[in-house]
Order: structure tokens, then sequence, then C-alpha cells
């Protein structure tokens, strides 16, 4: 086991992998690692122009990318 370094400050991505989310941080040259979450209280700041929230027909809320991403139009719709 390598020794822990702070993820304060660092850059990554939320991803769905088999069933569970994980934290995938990428390298300069296209390389990437996933960490699995096992943090129970994680805070995250949302830095992409194409996240969307929404509410679906049953009422759920839920994050997708934009209307004009989806085809479903432009963002101002």
């Amino acid at each position: 086991m390598t020794k822990p370094v702070s993820a304060n400050g660092m850059s990554g991505v939320l991803l769905p992998i088999g069933g569970s989310m994980v934290f995938r941080v990428y390298e300069p040259d296209g390389m990437f690692t996933d960490y699995d979450i096992y943090h129970s209280d994680l805070m995250v700041t949302i830095n992409d122009e194409d996240a969307y929230l929404y509410t679906s027909k049953n009422g759920e809320p839920y994050l997708d990318h934009s209307p004009a991403t989806l085809g479903k139009g432009d963002n101002n719709d």
C-alpha cells in the first residue's frame, strides 16, 4: 500500500462503472486511474457547463447532459 495523498483540489470525473461510482483522474498523457469511492459524505463541486438538473415524469430529480447535447433542443428550452 502506498502512502495516502490528499485529494483536496484534485480534478476528476465521477463515472458509473459496474453498478457503482468511481472517481476517474486523467493524466496529461490520457492515461487514467479509477478510484472506488468509499467516502460516505464526499463534497463535490460540478465544473461542467454541460451538466443540467432535471425532474423525471415521476418527480425524481436527476443530473444529465444539457438538452442540446441530448438532442432535445437548445439549452434555453
